[in-house]
């Protein structure tokens, strides 16, 4: 049994909507010993995992997938299953998963959704695990196996606090993007919408109040000066300093550190200087000076306020056991961390308590030590402070809270300038003035917890989650901003670049991806192939884009999914044979499938543009949720013309000019000789990337007079499209540079360059070598129509190939008396073009890589300004 590949799919997918793991299995001799075959499996499996009796499977009622296990089924199966299960236990709300045969015997895909990628991962190992060791009735600590799981899963989900901003944010379909893999901080809204989270500390959170808060001392003066009672009190340095001040202020006392945060060694009550000088042991321990002052009598609440109104109130109850006359306060502890809302950290509803020096000091100021068995009903504190992060308990009081406390609390929170606060508050009863009972505010948290309001041990949950994100994003507010993603086999990358010329000629910061890099309002800031996920969201993260204009290939959807959740438009220019014999993608129809991706996630109000000339991609309308709107050549197009007639919209070509419809409703936008890249509409393929892109602006909502202004500025050459169909001039010659290396680009080719008697063409041509021989060869002769002399040649990556491997396979396609030469690679391929053509031939090089063709022409052009000297060499300047 081989585990092949284990794959993250972290976008839309071919599989789902959510991220995935796509698994390679290969389960060997188990292909023929289904579950029923193993003699106590399925008793041994369920006494493990009982969460499976809840699984419907096929069946679709509880316990449908113990009913498989008993008839019998199969490893990667069984295996799906489990590592569900394994999820669900470490605390992860995940139900999808597929296992399918690949058509190789004892192959299979498991497809599982996940919500935390590693945590997924160890899952998917430990059910393999757990399985088999169920199957073969080996010993296996099952028990074990799943706590290392929820250990795992503490370290990477998200913390309580962070977790109910971002459920919030998604029920209000607002992007989020986790940023660090174990961290909280989070990214919501895309481009200049984005706003960040780090737990519940905002990117609208004053850095300024953070520091006032960190220290409290301030906080404390900065509340004193607008008539906000506070706790008077000193910073100390010494124990004997701490019992000085504590002498001055009167017992009792609390110490804390001075900035110290989740009631990390606070020490409160404290009535002696034996335990004013053990307390200072103990907030010393920690950051800053310590801070004495006088101890306030009462309980001790936190206010929540967010965005200048009070949302939340809890009262909290520090650490503590109840005696039952027979255990030690230790075996206590041991009993009441057992609880399964108690976990170590603050990924729980509740923290386990921890027997430490703190512990320590406050068992000593009742007379007890950690190995005292206290009296059956006898109340045992274990801290005096009453955080969640020590161990302690939260009671809901928010319908409680006097008006005039609720008051003191935005005061509080208004005076230190913090977005969202969490105010601690002392007092005997909440319901009455602090004023009128002697109560304080003794801190101020800028970056307050939430698990008390999400799930109090006691009282009505608060989800307040949901007034942070308003405050973030109020009501109506966007976080989105518009994103383009076009996909297709040809044509794409000129659309992409046409398109965001449309959005930049409307004075739009407009960020694109395509193969030759990600732009941010023009300027490349990555280079290479940027048309998977990774470049995608380096543009969503970027501050300053308006429009996100995303190339998206084949590749990153196999590989990772959509950089993306959701585009508000989606472009398919074409399908045609390329890349197939990859990534499981055998024909033109599973090619298809992968791109109708970029269509299935189209949002509701959002748009898909189809080619209505090409058949794969005009069926494709079924699978969007949005309107459709289709582009074609001509208003004759059956499919065009069903979809006007339905009230549909469409853009095509009439009467020699570009047309926008929307049911019987028609516009003329521009005349196709103003639109000089596509040679008054004689080159087809261009006038097809016309078209799809004036599709996309106009259903994204561009001003029609804008997109004829892009149309009619928009140039075919090296700066603008490097490597699309740029006409060169060069000493005399005709060069033709495209980066064409399929069957259907290299047919547009041809079509666009018909063959001219009185010109000779000579083509420089080396194509990838991970293609199909049949591929390699139909893309060949394609070329035949209007090629004379070739130049053929290895790219420098030969992608498993022989050395001259595919030169070698082009040339089968050659007639006899064909002219044609080897190169090494595409440099030393176009300066031997460059040779053996004359003045008035015509260059056509299919560029691998664009900018080192661009860079060896350049170079040429060079060489014969420099031969001419200072005459003026016109045809040589040409190229620039």
């Amino acid at each position: 049994m081989t585990v092949r590949r284990v794959q993250a799919l972290r976008g839309p997918n071919l599989h789902a909507y959510k991220p995935v793991l796509r698994i390679e299995l290969d389960i060997g001799p188990f292909e023929t010993r289904p579950s029923s075959s193993f003699p106590g499996f399925v008793e041994r499996l369920t006494s493990w995992i009982p969460g499976l009796h809840t699984h419907e499977c096929s069946v679709g009622r509880p316990g449908g997938f113990v009913e498989r296990l008993r008839r019998g089924t199969y490893l990667a199966h069984i295996c799906e299953h489990v590592t569900l299960a394994l999820q669900n236990e470490m605390g992860f709300d995940v139900g999808y998963g597929r296992a399918r045969g690949t058509g190789e015997t004892g192959v299979y895909t498991v497809v599982i959704a996940y919500e935390e990628e590693e945590p997924a991962r160890e899952a998917f190992k430990t059910a393999l695990e757990l399985t088999l060791a169920a199957m073969l009735d080996e010993p296996y600590d099952a028990a074990a196996a799943i706590e290392r799981l929820r250990e795992i899963a503490d370290e990477y989900r998200l913390g309580p606090s962070t977790r109910a901003i971002v459920d919030a944010a998604r029920r209000r379909k607002i992007p989020v993007r986790r940023l660090t893999p174990t961290g909280s901080l989070v990214q919501l809204g895309y481009g200049i919408h984005q706003k960040r989270i780090l737990a519940s500390q905002t990117s609208d959170t004053s850095a300024l109040a953070v520091e006032i808060c960190q220290e409290k001392p301030l906080t404390n003066r900065v509340l004193r000066n607008v008539g906000i009672s506070v706790p008077e009190g000193r910073t100390v340095r010494s124990a004997d300093e701490a019992w000085e001040v504590a002498e001055e202020l009167g017992l009792p006392v609390i110490l804390k550190p001075e900035a110290g945060n989740q009631g990390k060694g606070v020490m409160v009550n404290l009535r002696s200087e034996a335990e004013v000088r053990a307390a200072y042991e103990v907030a010393s321990q920690y950051r800053g000076d310590v801070l004495v002052e006088r101890h306030i009598e009462g309980d001790d609440f936190r206010l929540l306020v967010v965005n200048g109104k009070m949302v939340a109130a809890a009262r909290r109850e520090p650490a503590q056991v109840i005696g039952d006359g027979r255990h030690t306060v230790t075996q206590l502890v041991e009993v009441a961390n057992q609880d399964p809302r108690r976990r170590p950290g603050h990924s729980s509803s509740l923290t386990r308590i921890r027997l430490d020096e703190a512990a320590r000091v406050v068992l000593g100021q009742q007379g007890l030590t950690v190995d005292s068995v206290p009296a059956a009903g006898q109340v045992v504190k274990l801290r005096q402070n009453c955080n969640l992060s020590t161990g302690g308990t939260a009671t809901d009081v928010t319908d409680e809270v006097h008006p005039s406390n609720a008051r003191m609390a935005e005061l509080a929170a208004q005076v230190l300038n913090l977005d969202i606060a969490g105010i601690d508050l002392l007092c005997k009863d909440i319901r009455r003035p602090v004023g009128e009972q002697g109560g304080a505010i003794v801190e101020v948290n800028a970056a307050p917890g939430l698990r008390m309001h999400l799930q109090p041990t006691n009282g009505q949950p608060r989800d307040v989650g949901v007034p942070i994100v308003e405050a973030l994003y109020p009501p109506g507010a966007t976080s989105r901003i518009p994103i383009i993603a076009i996909t297709g086999t040809n044509g794409k990358t000129t659309v992409t670049r046409l398109v965001a010329h449309m959005f930049e000629t409307a004075r739009q910061c407009v960020g694109m991806t395509s193969t030759d890099g990600t732009y941010i309002r023009g300027e490349r800031i990555l280079e290479g192939d940027c048309s998977g996920p990774k470049s995608a969201l380096a543009v969503l993260l970027h501050p300053r884009v308006e429009v996100a204009v995303l190339e998206v290939a084949r590749g990153g959807i196999l590989r990772e999914g959509l950089g993306f959740d959701w585009c508000s438009v989606g472009v398919v220019t074409n399908v045609s044979s390329d890349h197939l014999g990859l990534g499981g993608v055998n024909t033109l129809e599973q090619l298809a499938r992968v791109k109708q991706v970029v269509v299935e996630s189209v949002a509701a109000d959002g748009a898909a543009v189809l080619n209505a000339d090409d058949p794969l991609v005009a069926e494709m309308a079924a699978a969007c949720h949005g309107k459709v709107v289709y582009f074609a050549r001509s208003p004759d197009n059956a499919i065009l013309q069903a979809h006007l007639a339905q009230g549909g919209s469409g853009v095509f070509v009439e009467d020699d000019a570009i047309i926008t419809a929307q049911g019987s409703r028609r516009q003329r936008l521009v005349e196709l000789d103003r639109v000089t890249f596509t040679a008054g509409g004689a080159i087809r393929f261009q006038l097809e990337n016309a078209l799809a892109a004036t599709a996309a602006a106009w259903a994204q909502g561009l001003n029609p007079a804008l997109i004829v202004r892009a149309l009619t500025t928009f140039r075919s050459d090296h700066r603008m499209t490097p490597g699309r169909f740029n006409v060169l001039g060069l000493a005399g010659r005709q060069v033709i540079l495209d980066y064409g290396h399929n069957v259907g680009a290299m047919r547009a080719l041809a079509e666009a360059l018909p063959r001219d008697g009185q010109r000779r063409t000579i083509m420089v041509m080396g194509l990838p070598g991970d293609r199909r021989d049949e591929d390699i060869l139909a893309t060949t002769q394609a070329s035949l129509p209007i090629v004379d002399e070739y130049v053929l040649h290895d790219l420098k990556d030969r992608r498993g190939r022989a050395e001259l491997e595919v030169p070698q396979l082009m040339r089968s396609c050659l007639a006899p008396d064909t002219p044609h030469h080897f190169a090494a690679d595409q440099r030393e391929g176009i300066l031997l073009g460059f040779q053996l053509s004359r003045p008035g031939d015509r260059l056509v090089i299919i560029a691998d890589l664009v900018e080192e063709a661009l860079a060896v022409l350049e170079a040429l052009a060079d060489m014969e300004v420099g031969e001419e000297g200072a005459c003026e060499a016109p045809v040589s300047r040409s190229f620039e």
